[in-house]
């Protein structure tokens, strides 16, 4: 009847069964693996590991006397969830202590300058004009190098709004936009970088602070009887 241990304190299974009945009771039960079969004891570690690492959180907090607002859930775009992790991010979403703990834990990680010159080399494009067309059946966008040679050397030379054919392609160009430079990557290069040091900190943490059960192991752990994907 434990979840695990924190501390060498045992924490009791009770929030692991209210979590389990919420899930199997709620709109997307339909979804869930049959009671009893080797997935659904795996979807048991798996909301035991996000209860761990929110009853983790909710002692770090108190230890270090964080204020935990409880706004209500929050949403991570699908980047975020996949950088943190599938239990980190059900934690970070789901409990305002663990929000709380990351804002501290990364509140000092920033990339370097060498890392925003690198990723503005690879990924920087220079602005590109884009024809906006009109075309017998409609209009579209298009980039002038995507089109037949014959038929963007004609609009070119033709007055805006003019319709012009060349070969079996008829067209009118109604007016050019031209894209925008990138944005400033340096915000998302930031939030990357603070979750990958909440992983690596979160990581650390449990290693040294939390104590798992026989049956409530991680569902990664290739050790454990339900995990399929042992080599």
């Amino acid at each position: 009847m434990t979840l695990g241990l924190l501390d060498g304190r045992p924490l009791p299974r009770t929030a692991l069964d209210h979590r389990l009945a919420a899930l199997r009771t709620g709109p997307r039960s339909t979804a869930l693996p049959q009671p009893g079969s080797s997935e659904d004891r795996q979807l048991t570690r798996w909301v035991a590991q996000v209860l761990l690492t929110e009853a983790l959180c909710e002692a770090v907090a108190a230890e270090r006397d964080l204020p935990v607002r409880s706004t209500g859930p929050a949403r991570l775009d699908q980047q975020a969830a996949v950088e943190l992790g599938s239990i980190t991010a059900a934690a970070y979403e789901g409990s305002a202590a663990v929000r709380a703990v990351y804002a501290v834990v990364t509140a000092d990680v920033e990339p370097s300058a060498a890392d925003v010159a690198h990723y503005r080399t690879l990924t920087t494009r220079p602005p590109s004009a884009v024809w906006h067309l009109a075309l017998p059946d409609g209009e579209l966008e298009a980039d002038p190098d995507t089109l037949p040679a014959a038929l963007a050397e004609a609009l070119r030379e033709a007055p805006p709004g003019t319709w012009v054919t060349a070969g079996p392609w008829t067209a009118a160009l109604l007016a050019v936009r031209t894209t925008p430079e990138e944005r400033d990557p340096t915000t998302d290069l930031t939030e990357a970088a603070r979750r990958a040091a909440f992983v690596r900190w979160l990581d650390h943490e449990r290693a040294q602070r939390l104590t798992l059960v026989e049956g409530l192991e991680h569902p990664g752990d290739p050790a454990q009887p339900d995990n399929h994907h042992r080599h």
